[in-house]
């Protein structure tokens, strides 16, 4: 198993897709959705100890985090402006504190990914999902 957080290959560079959404964005907001359901169903019912000391939970919730990261990470700003509700600059810091060697810095980063921004982030996406339905297909 790759415990590296740092982005995966299916993502692509910053600002590739158009503000209208289309085939990249819906793919990396699907990324960011699967991603996040995965995260969820790993901790859930964990407490935060129980997460930090599960050596393969935490390995593939920090991968999936870095994964989310690094997709929200290269959505064009047109997107990112039609769904202000997301934390950008928590997930901005969120993906830099992921590759911190281990320690409690970067437990105190999977524990900030898993309680504060996953949820709200799956929130929200669901709320955009209902409104602005064109964001998730993948449409040219």
């Amino acid at each position: 198993m790759n415990a590296s957080p740092g982005p995966s290959s299916a993502v692509p560079e910053e600002g590739v897709q158009a503000a209208g959404g289309g085939i990249e964005t819906g793919a990396l907001l699907g990324i960011v959705e699967q991603a996040g359901t995965g995260i969820a169903t790993l901790v859930e019912g964990l407490t935060r100890d129980e997460l930090l000391r599960s050596r393969l939970t935490r390995q593939e919730v920090q991968r999936l985090l870095g994964q989310m990261a690094a997709a929200l990470g290269t959505l064009a700003p047109g997107v990112r402006a039609r769904m202000p509700e997301l934390d950008w600059d928590g997930w901005q810091s969120l993906a830099q504190r992921l590759a911190l060697p281990p320690g409690p810095a970067l437990d105190e980063a999977l524990a900030f990914g898993c309680e504060a921004v996953l949820p709200a982030t799956l929130l929200w996406l669901r709320v955009y999902r209902q409104g602005q339905p064109e964001l998730f297909q993948m449409v040219p």
